[in-house]
C-alpha cells in the first residue's frame, strides 16, 4: 500500500520533448484514420508580402496511395524521421533562435542590464513610487523587444529588500518584476520569441502591424502599471491588506539589502545599453522600411553582440564562450521548434492537414471575426498548457491557424496576435510555465495566494487582448 502511494506522489507531467513526440505518434495515428485532402493554393500580394494561401471552396480529398505508389499513411520509420526532418524544415527559425540565445548572453555577462536599474533605484530617493512605472515599464520593452523571461530571476533578489524597506510588500515586487515582462511578452513588438518567428514561419515579412503592436503595447502596459501601483499604494497604507502581510514579516528578516555589490555603472556599461538601444532601433526601422526577415535580423543580432561585447571589455575569447554558452542555453528552446515542425512534416506528407483547416473552416463558416478569433483564442490557450514555449507553440500551431485565417478571408497577422497573447497570458496563470513558477518561489508566494491576486486583472487583460485580436484580423 506504502509502495503504491509512494508512486502516485511521484507522478508528473512528461518531458517537453516527450510530449511533442507523443504529439507526433498521435498525428501519425490519425494519418490512418483521417482522409486526405488538399486545397488548392495561389501566391498573393498582401501588406506581408506574397503568400501561398489556399482557396476557399477548392478542398478535395485524395487517394491515400500517391500515383508513384507510396501510401501517405505514416508508419513507424516517417516518425522516427519527423524529428530530423522537423530540424531541417524549420532550420532558418532555429539557427535564429541560436543567434539570439548567444548575443543575449553576451549582454548578459556585462552586467549593464542589472547595474542599470540598480542606479535608477539609487536616483530615485523619495520619489520612491516612481520605482514601481520606470521598472516596469523597463521589463515590459524588455518583455515586447528581446524577450525577457528567464533573465528576470536575479531582480526578484535584487528588488525585494528595496521593494520591502520602501514598506510594500514582496507580492509587489514580483509583480513589478514578473507582470511588467509578462505583460510586455504578451503585448510585443519586436520579441524575437514569438512574433517574429510566428511571422516568418507564416510567411509574413516587414511586421506590417508593427505600429499597431507598439499601441497595444501602451495600453496594455499603462493598464498593467496602474493596477500594480494602486495595490502597491492601497498595501503601504495598511500593510495588514495584504495577502502576503503575515509572509512578509519574515521575509523582512531575511532579506538584507545587498551590500557587497559594488561595481560601478561606468561608462563601459553605458555603451553596452547605447549600443542595445541603436540595434534595436535599426531592427524596428529594417522590419518597417525594408521588409527585413530572419537573415537581416540576424545580422543585425550578431553585430550587436560583437559590439555589445566590446564595449564590455571582453576579450575576443571570452566573446566567443559566452556566445557559445548563450546557445547552449536556447538550444532546449531551438530543438523543441524542430520537434514541434517534424509533427507539421507527419501531418502535411500524410496530407490532413487540409482536412483539418477545411473542417475548422466549416466550424466557423459565417462567425464574425470577434467569435472566429475566440475560437483561436481558446485553442492556443489549451495547447499553452502542453507547450508553455512561445517558439515552440508557435512552430506547432502557425502553419495551420495562418491557414485557417487565409480560408476565412482575415488578416493572417491575427494567428500571431492570438498566438502571443493567448500563450502569455496563459502562462501568468498556468502552475507549468516555468517562469511563473521561479518567479513565485524565490518571492516565496504561493499559487493560492498568485491567482486570489491576480484573476480579476487576468480577465480584464483577456478580453482587451481578444478585442486587439479582433482588430488585427481586420486590419
Amino acid at each position: 500500500m506504502e509502495e503504491k502511494q509512494n508512486k502516485t506522489r511521484h507522478l508528473h507531467m512528461p518531458h517537453a520533448y516527450t510530449l511533442i513526440f507523443i504529439l507526433i505518434i498521435l498525428v501519425a495515428v490519425l494519418t490512418w484514420i483521417l482522409p486526405s485532402g488538399e486545397f488548392q493554393r495561389k501566391m498573393v500580394d498582401t501588406a506581408a508580402g506574397e503568400r501561398s494561401v489556399a482557396i476557399t471552396g477548392t478542398y478535395d480529398t485524395v487517394n491515400k496511395i500517391d500515383s508513384d505508389g507510396n501510401s501517405l499513411r505514416q508508419g513507424i520509420a516517417q516518425i522516427l524521421m519527423a524529428p530530423g526532418k522537423g530540424i531541417q524544415s524549420a532550420i532558418e527559425v532555429i539557427s535564429f533562435v541560436l543567434i539570439i540565445g548567444g548575443v543575449f548572453q553576451i549582454m548578459a555577462k556585462t552586467n549593464s542590464l542589472n547595474l542599470g536599474i540598480r542606479r535608477i533605484v539609487k536616483r530615485l530617493g523619495k520619489k520612491e513610487i516612481m520605482i514601481i512605472p520606470i521598472l516596469m515599464v523597463l521589463f515590459g520593452l524588455g518583455g515586447s523587444t528581446f524577450g525577457m523571461s528567464d533573465e528576470l530571476v536575479p531582480f526578484y533578489l535584487l528588488l525585494m529588500p528595496v521593494i520591502l524597506a520602501m514598506g510594500y510588500d514582496s507580492m509587489t515586487t514580483f509583480m513589478i518584476v514578473f507582470m511588467g515582462a509578462s505583460i510586455g511578452y504578451a503585448a510585443s513588438t519586436i520579441n524575437p520569441f514569438n512574433v517574429l518567428i510566428a511571422q516568418g514561419i507564416a510567411g509574413i515579412k516587414g511586421n506590417p502591424q508593427l505600429v499597431f503592436r507598439m499601441v497595444q503595447w501602451l495600453i496594455m502596459m499603462t493598464v498593467t502599471v496602474a493596477f500594480v501601483t494602486l495595490r502597491a499604494l492601497k498595501v503601504k497604507k495598511s500593510p495588514e491588506c495584504s495577502i502576503t502581510y503575515k509572509d512578509d514579516l519574515t521575509k523582512r528578516k531575511e532579506f538584507e539589502a545587498d551590500s557587497q555589490e559594488n561595481e560601478d555603472f561606468n561608462t563601459r556599461h553605458k555603451l553596452v545599453l547605447a549600443i542595445f538601444v541603436i540595434g534595436m532601433g535599426v531592427v524596428v526601422a529594417g522590419l518597417i522600411k525594408y521588409g527585413w526577415y530572419m537573415n537581416e535580423l540576424s545580422m543585425c543580432f550578431v553585430a550587436m553582440g560583437i559590439l555589445m561585447g566590446i564595449a564590455g571589455g571582453m576579450k575576443e575569447k571570452e566573446i566567443a564562450e559566452e556566445f557559445v554558452l548563450g546557445v547552449k542555453d536556447i538550444v532546449f528552446a531551438a530543438v523543441l521548434i524542430g520537434f514541434c515542425s517534424g509533427i507539421l512534416v507527419i501531418a502535411q506528407d500524410g496530407k490532413i492537414i487540409d482536412t483539418v483547416l477545411n473542417a475548422l473552416s466549416n466550424a466557423v463558416a459565417g462567425a464574425d471575426n470577434a467569435l472566429f478569433v475566440g475560437v483561436m483564442y481558446v485553442v492556443q490557450s489549451v495547447l499553452t498548457f502542453l507547450v508553455p514555449s512561445s517558439s515552440g507553440l508557435a512552430a506547432l500551431t502557425t502553419p495551420v491557424m495562418s491557414s485557417l485565417c487565409d480560408l476565412h478571408g482575415v488578416n493572417a497577422e491575427a494567428s500571431v496576435t492570438v498566438l502571443q497573447y493567448a500563450n502569455q497570458l496563459t502562462n501568468i496563470m498556468s502552475p507549468v510555465a516555468g517562469t511563473t513558477v521561479a518567479g513565485l518561489a524565490i518571492c516565496k508566494i504561493s499559487f493560492g495566494q498568485w491567482w486570489k491576486t491576480i484573476w480579476k486583472m487576468f480577465i480584464v487583460f483577456t478580453v482587451i487582448a481578444l478585442v486587439f485580436c479582433t482588430i488585427s484580423a481586420s486590419l
